[in-house]
C-alpha cells in the first residue's frame, strides 16, 4: 500500500508542470487612507497618499496558484485640523494569489496576505501633543486583479491593519491623553513586468 501510494504522488509529481514561472516588474499605486484614532479629542480625515517600488510574482507549478512579493517605499496621510499626518514606511506584502487564464491574453486573480512595514519618517511635534508611529507594524490584504499579455497588471485591495500603527499623545496642563491610531487603506495599483 506503502508503494502504491508513493508511486501515485510520484506520478501527480511528474504530471504537474515542471516549470514554475518567475517574473520581476515595477509597482505603483495610490492609498485612500482611512485612519482611526481611537479616543482622540478630534476626528482624523483620510487624504491620498502613494506608494512605488519592485515586484516579483512566482507561478507555483500547481495551475492557477502563485506568490506575489513586493518592497515599496509607501506613504499614507490624513489630517487633523489644520495639521497632516504622514505616514512613511518600506511595506513588504507576500501575497498567496489563484488566478484563471481568459486564454493566453489574460489572467482574472484574487489575492490575500500578510503585509510588514517598517517605519521611516511622519514622527511630529503639534503645539498640543506628539505623533508617533511605531517602527515596524503588521496589516493585511486582501484583492483582486488582471494581467494583460503577461505584462501589465491591475490590482485593487485593501489593507488591514491588524495592530496600532501609531499614537497620538496630547498634553494639556491638567491632563495627559494618548490615543492609537491604525491606518487602514483602500489601495489600487499598476506593475509592469520585465
Amino acid at each position: 500500500m506503502k508503494k502504491l501510494f508513493a508511486l501515485v504522488l510520484m506520478a501527480v509529481a511528474f504530471a504537474m508542470p515542471s516549470k514554475a514561472q518567475f517574473s520581476w516588474g515595477i509597482q505603483a499605486g495610490l492609498n485612500m487612507s482611512n485612519v482611526s484614532v481611537k479616543d482622540a479629542p478630534s476626528s482624523v480625515n483620510s487624504r491620498t497618499g502613494f506608494f512605488v517600488g519592485p515586484t516579483i510574482k512566482f507561478s507555483l507549478p500547481i495551475v492557477g496558484l502563485g506568490i506575489d512579493a513586493s518592497a515599496l517605499y509607501d506613504q499614507r496621510e490624513g489630517k487633523a485640523g489644520d495639521e497632516t499626518i504622514k505616514s512613511q514606511s518600506i511595506q513588504v506584502p507576500i501575497n498567496l494569489r489563484y488566478g484563471f487564464g481568459l486564454g493566453s491574453m489574460a489572467e482574472i486573480f484574487a489575492f490575500a496576505g500578510p503585509q510588514f512595514g517598517f517605519k521611516l519618517g511622519g514622527d511630529k511635534n503639534y503645539g498640543v501633543g506628539d505623533w508617533t508611529l511605531k517602527s515596524s507594524n503588521f496589516s493585511a490584504n486582501i484583492g483582486i486583479g488582471a494581467t494583460i499579455l503577461s505584462k501589465l497588471q491591475a490590482k485593487l485591495n485593501y489593507n488591514i491593519a491588524l495592530g496600532t500603527t501609531g499614537e497620538f499623545e496630547s498634553v494639556s496642563s491638567t491632563v495627559k491623553q494618548v490615543a492609537d491610531a491604525k491606518f487602514n487603506a483602500w489601495q489600487i495599483s499598476l506593475a509592469y513586468f520585465f
